[in-house]
């Protein structure tokens, strides 16, 4: 019994050690803001937009070079201190009940939640340019808060 009484202890001990030797970075927060311990920098949003390239009435998919153009005329006006854009291969359920896979784009911006309700319209304007030109259903958008630091 004495034993297994040490080894419970000695496993709290552990376990304490690995939390206190976490980087900040990693404290998770229920109501999904930073902790005090993580708050580094100021408070910013982070939006990704997600866009495919495949056209839905078919034709040659948008290009890297169509993309970046696109990039350089609708959203870098918008958000000229910095973006980040990823490649990505994506799938979703079409209007039609059809899962389309695809090779896609995923832009991040991260703006001051001070800045939130301006950034947003031009958001929508970005999505809503996207769709159009290159005939998207959608183009998805995730927000998050984050604590930036530059």
């Amino acid at each position: 019994m004495r034993t297994h009484s040490l080894r419970n202890r000695s496993a709290l001990a552990v376990a304490g050690l690995l939390l206190a030797g976490a980087p900040a970075a990693y404290t998770a927060v229920a109501d999904g803001r930073p902790s005090a311990a993580s708050a580094h920098g100021k408070p910013y949003v982070e939006t990704t937009l997600f866009f495919g390239t495949a056209r839905p009435e078919g034709g040659p998919a948008v290009t890297d070079r169509q993309f970046m153009a696109f990039v350089d005329e609708e959203v870098t006006p918008d958000f000229p201190d910095g973006l980040t854009v990823q490649n990505g291969r994506g799938q979703w359920r079409d209007a039609h009940g059809t899962i389309e896979k695809e090779r896609s784009y995923e832009l991040i911006l991260l703006y001051p939640e001070s800045a939130a309700k301006g950034s947003d319209r031009k958001i929508e304007e970005i999505r809503r340019a996207y769709e159009k030109v290159f005939a998207q259903e959608s183009v998805g958008r995730a927000d998050e808060r984050a604590q930036v630091d530059f």
